[in-house]
């Protein structure tokens, strides 16, 4: 384990997602648990478990897996979404990652899901048990 030992706790999800591209909000079930939507003055975007995605998709990225970073982050931290990003960008993981108020949650392929939580763990990070849903 790292010497430089964090406290922050990983918390993997269960759920394939999907990352969208869609024409509007409507079909999607805003009030379902981990469905994230961003909006800018170019697109609207779309993470949602798979078996949610919506007909009005307009391109669609499947095979995601997604964990977050347990509790509450306070806006006066720094620097754990760049720490956790820089150890998969090292052992070649790529990610998505998404912001909420309270906290962030980051995705991978499904292919390097395990691998990641591996290096994370190897990294010191602590893992709950996955959640499912």
């Amino acid at each position: 384990m790292n010497e430089n030992k964090t406290a922050v706790t990983l918390e993997p999800l269960n759920i394939s997602f999907s990352v969208c591209k869609v024409a509007d909000y409507s079909g999607i079930e805003i009030d379902q648990p981990f469905v994230f939507t961003g909006r800018t003055d170019e697109e609207k975007s779309l993470v949602c478990p798979t078996d949610q995605v919506p007909d009005i998709t307009l391109a669609r990225d499947d095979h995601w897996k997604a964990f977050r970073i347990c509790g509450e982050l306070d806006f006066s931290l720094i620097g754990i979404l760049a720490k956790i990003s820089k150890i998969l960008a090292e052992n070649s993981i790529g990610i998505f990652a998404i912001s909420t108020y309270n906290t962030d949650y980051i995705l991978t392929k499904e292919k390097n899901f395990e691998k990641a939580l591996k290096v994370l763990a190897d990294a010191g990070y602590e893992m709950r048990h996955p959640i499912f849903y």
